[in-house]
């Protein structure tokens, strides 16, 4: 089975109508909960979005430790580094648009320049936020993050690696973005499939004995890379498909392993093209091992209202798009 067993997915995963959907944002709440019941530490600040984020989960069970901080996304960053120099493990909350959008200055110099433990998690990012239109969904905040010095940076594919994100950030020191999605998007890990920092999952594994080109992607675009894979391995070429969640550390001997063995390299991502896991996969093979690198992404424009799924395919993000740019990934090599 082109599936690799041992990343343990869900059954049915390339028949989307069977899969159970839930958002993303439901794994930071969940996250949030487990990883408050480990650590009294554990605090979290929110926007004036304690439903829309999710932080209300956490509000619900620990009252005590959640701060309303209301529409002041600067004013948050800065009292959340206070706070983590002082012990804490805060937890930030808003839009991405807004958080790491509107305060990147803050999360600069406060937390990021202090290498404070801050958890930054930013809703409602890409296209998918739907008829919110532009001005609210963030393309480009996974860039923002990436250049900062000791900030990491994730991109779950399902409401379950959300939440694992979310418990494993918690227990380990500096400063964390997570960016996670308003609609539902198809759950395709269980608790059982791994998860590591800067460890990229192999999800799907050639049936053939060749492999002509790798595609590593993050966030809802994963399982639309499995459902590319399949159809590219119908048309006879070999594809792994790799869960690089972990943006900021990236694993790049994995990285580089797969560079090397398909000789070719997709990325997908619902981020702008420039800046995030193309970005970041880009350089590196860049000098360390140059073959093509086609990035599947939104090229240089901002977002528009519509509809999640409609907008997906307007913006060339789902399987029909990773499988255009394998072959002409494919074809570059040649």
């Amino acid at each position: 089975m082109p599936i690799n067993k041992a990343a343990k997915l869900v059954e049915n995963i390339l028949d989307k109508a069977k899969l159970e959907a839930k958002p993303t944002r439901d794994g930071f709440g969940l996250g949030a909960v487990a990883a408050g019941k480990k650590d009294p530490n554990v605090v979290v600040l929110c926007a004036d979005l304690s439903e829309s984020t999710r932080a209300q989960m956490f509000q619900k069970e620990f009252p005590d430790r959640y701060v309303e901080v209301g529409v002041a996304e600067q004013n948050m960053a800065s009292l959340a580094a206070g706070m983590a120099l002082a012990g804490k493990v805060p937890f930030i909350a808003s839009y991405a648009a807004f958080s790491p959008g509107r305060n990147n200055e803050q999360i600069r110099t406060t937390i990021s320049l202090n290498n404070a433990n801050v958890k930054i998690m930013g809703a409602h990012a890409g296209v998918s936020v739907g008829p919110d239109g532009a001005t609210h969904q963030a393309l480009e905040d996974m860039a923002l993050m990436r250049v900062q010095p000791n900030m990491k940076v994730f991109a779950p594919c399902d409401v379950w690696e959300a939440k694992k994100i979310v418990e494993a950030i918690a227990q380990i020191y500096g400063p964390a973005y997570m960016r996670f999605a308003r609609d539902k998007t198809p759950v395709i890990t269980t608790a059982e499939t791994p998860f590591a920092i800067g460890v990229a999952q192999l999800f799907w594994e050639s049936a053939k004995e060749k492999v002509d080109v790798a595609i590593f992607a993050c966030g809802p675009l994963v399982h639309e890379s499995i459902l590319a894979a399949a159809v590219l391995e119908k048309e006879g070429l070999g594809v792994e498909v790799y869960d690089s969640s972990s943006v900021k550390p990236l694993d790049e001997k994995t990285v580089l392993a797969a560079a090397k063995k398909a000789g070719a390299v997709v990325t997908a991502e619902e981020h702008q093209a420039k800046g995030g896991l193309g970005g970041a996969i880009a350089e590196f093979l860049g000098e360390n091992h140059p073959v093509p690198v086609i990035r599947v992404g939104v090229k240089d424009r901002f977002g528009e209202s519509g509809e999640p799924d409609e907008l997906m395919v307007a913006f060339g993000l789902v399987a029909k798009d990773i499988v255009a740019a394998a072959k002409r990934a494919v074809e570059l090599k040649k």
